[in-house]
């Protein structure tokens, strides 16, 4: 079956193993590199994926868009889910197989795995930034760990430049503690979410377009 006409389609086993490796997956990643139709933007705001499916029913993900709200209107952002599944905007977050897998790489501690994710994800990244290099004027990412690792291999590989990756490199140190599973933290923390909003109004602001009233 192909992507297109698995839209929607109900999972009946689920898909346990690393994403990253399944075809159902690269399938995917093709038809949103090469088929996907995707709109001009001021803005694309590239978040990490969630463990719940859809992507937009994750506390998380609730709190994020929350913040985007905030400051644009959703006609001027596009949301760009990326990271165990690839690059996947956001209004395809229901499209097989993007809703129906389960996996978390912060629970992997194979060095292989985590070393082939890296290398797979900075390859999707790199083309998608190429393929969509004139599409946006602003580009910003909220991300950590591994995740973020690709992402800015990703960049140096493309030179496709970012105005924003956050959270900042002081925040993360502020917040970071060795002693705990996950020592950056989650992007749901209060300093994480106040920098994001920060740097979003940030990016309004430099809009011409927003700075004259239109």
């Amino acid at each position: 079956m192909g992507v297109p006409d698995a839209i929607g389609m109900a999972s009946t086993t689920g898909l346990l193993d690393p994403p990253f490796y399944l075809p159902q997956f690269e399938e995917a990643f093709r038809f949103v590199l090469d088929e996907y139709r995707l709109v001009p933007r001021d803005l694309a705001v590239f978040i990490p994926c969630a463990v719940r499916k859809p992507y937009s029913a994750s506390p998380s993900h609730r709190l994020f868009n929350r913040v985007f709200d905030e400051v644009f209107t959703p006609g001027e952002y596009q949301v760009l889910i990326f990271g165990t599944c690839g690059v996947v905007p956001a209004e395809l977050e229901r499209m097989y197989p993007y809703a129906h897998y389960h996996y978390m790489l912060g629970n992997v501690h194979d060095p292989r795995v985590r070393r082939d994710f890296l290398e797979i994800e900075t390859y999707r990244l790199t083309r998608f930034l190429l393929r969509t290099r004139d599409l946006y004027e602003h580009r910003l990412a909220y991300c950590i760990g591994l995740f973020r690792e690709a992402l800015v291999q990703a960049i140096a590989r493309s030179g496709v430049e970012f105005d924003l990756l956050l959270p900042s490199d002081p925040v993360i140190r502020q917040v970071y503690d060795p002693d705990c599973p996950f020592p950056e933290g989650s992007l749901s923390r209060g300093e994480y979410l106040d920098e994001l909003r920060a740097g979003l109004a940030q990016l309004a602001r430099r809009d011409p377009l927003r700075m004259n009233g239109h």
